[in-house]
């Protein structure tokens, strides 16, 4: 494939969440701010999934929900697992997986893409790691997807998603602007987002001790919700110790002040939508 066929190749999608680099052609990410924000994300939440694993995922196979792209999928290929697979409920989002890997010679016994609905698809493999990354906050069945986690017998789980900031174990309800968006939920447009202790008793519940991951991030362009306390990633695993892993710091008082100005803001943001300012 030539450079020309590719960049042609890449241009026939209406959209692109990751931006990646192939041979020459690069994928049109949708907002530019977010390089930076994949890029933080990977060092705050990836990283750390590889360190505990014992420095990489050399022998691993890799279950990624809700695969996109393929960007964490991609991702889990270099840092050495044997096998990843990926699963997104929009064929739009495995047709580019398969574009990019293809376009990295990735070895084709080494990954797979498939479309479908995570609570019906069928996962006949064992898999030691399961990346959930941006999914969690898009369902409304978040014990059904612990379920499915748990069922092909991981040992490492890494979650990535919204969190309400109440300070207890508690799921809020939200709505979906729309399911046509390729961002969204393929199936309801009411979701629940969890609380983080919600995350972290989801995860007790079926064997995992979890941490929420302490942000290290060096560069907030593009990544407000983690600024705001609005986001949080989770790393459980079923034996492997986590000693090693820094936490968030995070106590009542700051989810509080942190809701209290995310309430601020809205209120802000209808008043000037009713005088036309927004």
């Amino acid at each position: 494939m030539n450079t020309l066929d590719l960049q042609s190749r890449i241009d026939s999608f209406p959209v692109w969440h990751y931006q990646f680099d192939l041979d020459g052609a690069r994928t049109p990410i949708f907002e530019p701010d977010y390089v930076n924000r994949h890029e933080q994300r990977k060092r705050a939440f990836f990283d750390p999934l590889v360190r505990v694993a014992g420095g990489s995922l050399e022998g691993k196979a890799v279950l990624d929900l809700g695969s996109n792209a393929g960007y964490w999928s991609l991702a889990a290929i270099e840092a050495g697992a044997d096998f990843v697979l990926g699963i997104d409920g929009r064929q739009m989002h495995v047709d580019q997986a398969n574009l990019v890997f293809e376009a990295k010679g990735i070895d084709a016994a080494r990954y797979r893409f498939e479309t479908g609905d995570i609570f019906t698809h069928s996962f006949p493999e064992h898999f030691d790691v399961i990346l959930c990354l941006g999914l969690m906050y898009h369902i409304s069945k978040p014990m059904e997807l612990f379920e499915v986690m748990a069922s092909v017998g991981p040992e490492l789980l890494l979650i990535d998603t919204a969190v309400s900031l109440i300070p207890s174990s508690v799921f809020r309800v939200a709505h979906e602007d729309s399911l046509e968006n390729p961002r969204n939920a393929i199936d309801h447009e009411v979701v629940l987002i969890p609380s983080r202790q919600a995350v972290l008793d989801l995860a007790a519940q079926f064997g995992f001790r979890g941490a929420v991951l302490a942000h290290d991030i060096s560069d907030y362009t593009g990544m407000p919700d983690y600024r705001a306390k609005q986001r949080a990633a989770f790393l459980c695993s079923k034996t492997l110790s986590l000693d090693s892993v820094e936490r968030e710091r995070t106590d009542t008082a700051t989810l509080m002040r942190a809701a209290v100005k995310k309430f601020a803001q809205r209120q802000v943001l209808r008043t000037r939508r009713k005088v036309g300012l927004a």
